[in-house]
């Protein structure tokens, strides 16, 4: 976060975008508020204690802050407690696209190319169901994150995720000729299509929490039907619908991480590996970020609560080379 500090003692003042925020009880039995902050450089965790809405004035998320605060380090993260707040005025000249952290590529670019790659399928089935499944979906793609909170939780994060494991699937078919390449690049690009239901986004490309629909169904059995009933009114032979299906329902790999049935051929198998590989190289990156070399991260919980170590030779600013 882009905080000015004011003191050697972690004061810090700046704005920020309220990306999550909740009215809690303590245990001593007051109010207080439980805020996700971030701008386009991350986000934080930050509590305001003793809330009065009269005194510190009512927010909701995708609204724009000024705070000011202590930064502590706690369960191995950095929190915030904050000792004022207000809303963003006219004259402070802060704009709400200066908070939001987007994909290092133009959304146009990134869903062209994917259109560009399924339209130019052999099997026409394939083309035809996928093409099809991206037309309509194609405006919340163009700004929907893959995630509320964990990896690519962010404006465009989406196609940013989709492309890369589409460009990883790629890689390996050279290595392995004996992949289905157009099955295993029609599941990478439809495995994750049912996000766009799963949470409650703002125009900002940020998500606020879970859908109904999201809680109740999730976007691997919403993806899953989602094909099922495309490739119904398409006319796509069951036998196709069937082995994208499956691959969607698979892609997380184990059911205790929401797998509703373990991978049984080699594309699902491929998909689930490589969706895996991506989020967690950049949920380590984003780790990375504000840890000095030969320091440890906090534990993570996508990395089953490991520390993770930063030697030092990594540039964490370059991101996924797409173009």
């Amino acid at each position: 976060m882009n905080f000015n500090a004011l003191d050697n003692k972690g004061t810090v003042e700046g704005f920020c975008l309220v990306k999550a925020i909740e009215v809690r009880t303590s245990s001593k039995g007051d109010n207080y508020l439980n805020m996700t902050l971030s701008d386009a450089s991350g986000e934080i965790n930050a509590k305001l204690w003793g809330y009065d809405p009269q005194q510190h004035g009512e927010y909701d998320a995708n609204s724009l802050i000024k705070v000011r605060g202590v930064i502590s380090v706690y369960a191995g993260s950095d929190q915030l407690r904050i000792d004022r707040i207000r809303p963003v005025i006219e004259a402070d000249g802060v704009k709400l696209e200066d908070f939001v952290k987007t994909a290092e590529y133009d959304s146009e670019q990134m869903y062209n190319e994917l259109f560009s790659i399924a339209e130019k399928f052999e099997d026409k089935d394939l083309s035809r169901l996928v093409t099809h499944i991206l037309e309509e979906n194609r405006a919340a793609l163009l700004y929907w994150p893959a995630a509320f909170k964990l990896h690519h939780a962010f404006r465009g994060g989406l196609l940013l995720h989709t492309l890369s494991i589409v460009r990883l699937a790629e890689a390996v078919c050279k290595i392995y000729p004996f992949v289905d390449r157009e099955l295993l690049l029609s599941g990478a690009v439809l495995h994750d299509i049912s996000k766009t239901t799963e949470y409650d986004v703002a125009d900002t490309g940020i998500a606020s929490g879970y859908s109904v629909r999201g809680n109740l169904l999730g976007h691997l059995a919403e993806g899953a039907m989602l094909i099922r009933k495309k490739s119904e009114e398409l006319g796509i032979p069951f036998e196709k619908s069937m082995l994208l299906e499956h691959m969607v329902l698979s892609h997380h790999g184990e059911p205790e991480f929401g797998a509703a049935v373990r991978p049984m051929f080699i594309e699902a198998e491929l998909l689930s590996h490589l969706d895996l590989i991506d989020a967690e190289l950049f949920e380590m990156r984003d780790a990375y970020e504000n840890i000095a070399p030969n320091d440890f991260t906090g534990k993570l919980w996508m990395m089953d609560n490991r520390k993770l170590y930063n030697h030092g030779r990594n540039d964490m600013n370059n991101g996924p080379k797409l173009f």
